[in-house]
């Protein structure tokens, strides 16, 4: 087992008695419970049927630690409401890209990308499983609103530490659905979830994905 497994699980259980933690979007909705894990055989169904490979990061964290719940924004997906997505092109106005569900007969035929975590709205984060961008964290607008973005973390496991580690820091970090403890207590309009279908998540160490 990846020993990253054993010090998530630590971090994630102390997270709700934090007090100066920051503000997490959709915290409400999972309050930090993970899912039932899913057991190998699951996973190795899910794979069959969808003809992809869970990211090896990723499929860890679903047999180890919890299949569902517990995430940024509002949560980690169950594997079975999961869905696959492609890229659409860059549009010929230079506006963002957005994402198709493979069912559609308008998607495309390329990089495969599985929606992970919900979003809210037609905002997505999703991960890639073919391609360049395997086993990394993107998230975008399904239609284009903003543009997509890939994180910086090389693998899933360690994109949620640095939900768990920033969250406990008390930092700002839109790409990830934080709001400082500090920003929440002085915004005189009081606090409003970030996420929208129109809002940009912008992680300053994250690249934009390459046209």
């Amino acid at each position: 087992m990846d020993s990253r497994i054993t010090r998530i699980r630590s971090k994630l259980a102390k997270i709700p008695y934090q007090a100066q933690r920051s503000h997490s979007v959709g915290a409400e909705r999972h309050q930090f419970r993970l899912g039932p894990r899913i057991s190998a055989s699951e996973a190795d169904a899910f794979e069959a049927e969808h003809r992809i490979v869970l990211p090896v990061a990723y499929r860890a964290f679903l047999i180890g630690l919890g299949g569902s719940g517990a995430g940024p924004f509002y949560g980690l997906l169950p594997l079975e409401e999961c869905r696959l997505f492609t890229m659409n092109r860059k549009p010929a106005d230079g506006s963002p890209r957005g994402f198709t569900h493979v069912d559609r007969p308008d998607a495309l035929q390329g990089d495969l990308y599985l929606h992970i975590i919900e979003m809210g709205c037609s905002d997505l984060c999703l991960i890639a499983v073919t391609g360049p961008l395997t086993g990394r964290v993107v998230t975008g607008n399904a239609d284009g609103f903003w543009p997509p973005n890939v994180s910086s973390a090389q693998d899933f496991l360690r994109w949620y530490e640095r939900w768990l580690n920033q969250m406990r820091d008390g930092k700002d970090n839109r790409a990830l659905g934080l709001t400082s403890p500090a920003t929440v207590a002085t915004a005189p309009w009081g606090f409003r979830a970030i996420a929208s279908p129109r809002c940009q998540y912008i992680d300053g160490a994250d690249p934009a994905v390459s046209t």
